[in-house]
């Protein structure tokens, strides 16, 4: 696609993730009157669009419960501030090996493998604007577990995201995720206007550097809407290449915890930071109408 800095850049907010994080931040949610709470924050400080997990009340791990769900979502959608909902579709695909010798059996009580229908049930019950599809399988971080996405698996979330008329968030963490997104598009699986996040940075997909950055965007087709974001240390670096690649923001907890170094920071802090970055760069940042009139979004 051809370069051109974005003049009209929209802010997604990932409040909260799936990651071993909330013992490392105090500002990490885990109720969902928490993260209601920082997701409106957030959408306060400029975010027009929330990408929401939702945690165990009690441990503060990652869950897929819907009525977790179903309280977050409605808690946002009764507050007076307007945002853009983004469910996330990523649990479900948790495979961990016993070990190296013994890959077999699994590790039971790490591995979280569910069938289409199930890993879309919150989204058929809340009915978001967005929700994020993982285009592809890949190493995740350290030790034994694979994010698994198979292609059948993935064909079948998106016709059912498409159906329930929710606009999937492709999650590119690869160049072969890309590749494999234009396939679902050829299909029809997923229909215009396609929105696909760039995920940089994450062990052991794409590298956040920007020649690997850069091979990624430029595998973006041109009429496809995209977002890039980075964790860890170059994370409040990210808006900038994004802006300047033609791309929008996204920032938040789930992603980075520091607003800088040693400065723990809320999910509204670092959007305040990335909007301020944007706006000093000379483009505008659209609200959740905006969006959703660029990305033809169905607001409930």
């Amino acid at each position: 696609m051809p370069l051109s800095m974005n003049r009209e850049v929209f802010i997604t907010c990932a409040v909260t993730g799936a990651g071993d994080t909330v013992a490392k931040s105090p500002h990490v949610p885990v109720t969902p009157q928490q993260i209601a709470e920082s997701a409106i924050d957030a959408a306060r400080a400029g975010a027009a669009i929330v990408h929401c997990h939702v945690r165990d009340p009690e441990t503060g791990a990652a869950s897929r419960r819907v009525d977790l769900y179903r309280e977050v979502t409605d808690r946002i959608r009764d507050s007076e501030v307007d945002v853009v909902l983004n469910l996330t579709a990523g649990m479900g695909g948790d495979l961990v090996f016993g070990g190296v010798e013994s890959p077999f059996p699994l590790n039971a009580a790490a591995t979280d493998m569910a069938g289409a229908s199930e890993r879309v049930a919150h989204v058929a019950q809340c009915l978001p604007e967005i929700c994020t599809l993982d285009c592809g399988t890949m190493n995740f971080s350290l030790g034994d577990y694979v994010m698994t996405n198979t292609p059948a698996m993935l064909r079948e979330m998106a016709r059912q995201m498409t159906a329930l008329g929710v606009r999937p968030e492709i999650e590119a963490f690869d160049t072969g995720h890309l590749w494999f997104a234009k396939q679902l598009a050829e299909e029809g699986l997923i229909e215009d206007p396609v929105l696909i996040q760039l995920c940089m940075g994450i062990p052991w997909g794409a590298p956040d550097d920007l020649n690997t950055y850069m091979a990624m965007v430029n595998n973006v087709p041109e009429s496809w809407t995209f977002s890039a974001f980075s964790i860890g240390r170059n994370a409040m670096a990210y808006p900038a290449a994004a802006v300047l690649a033609g791309g929008n923001v996204r920032v938040g907890l789930e992603d980075n915890l520091y607003a800088g170094k040693g400065q723990l920071a809320t999910n509204a802090q670092l959007v305040e930071k990335a909007a301020s970055v944007v706006t000093n760069m000379g483009a505008r940042i659209l609200g959740p109408a905006d969006v959703r009139a660029k990305l033809k979004l169905v607001k409930r």
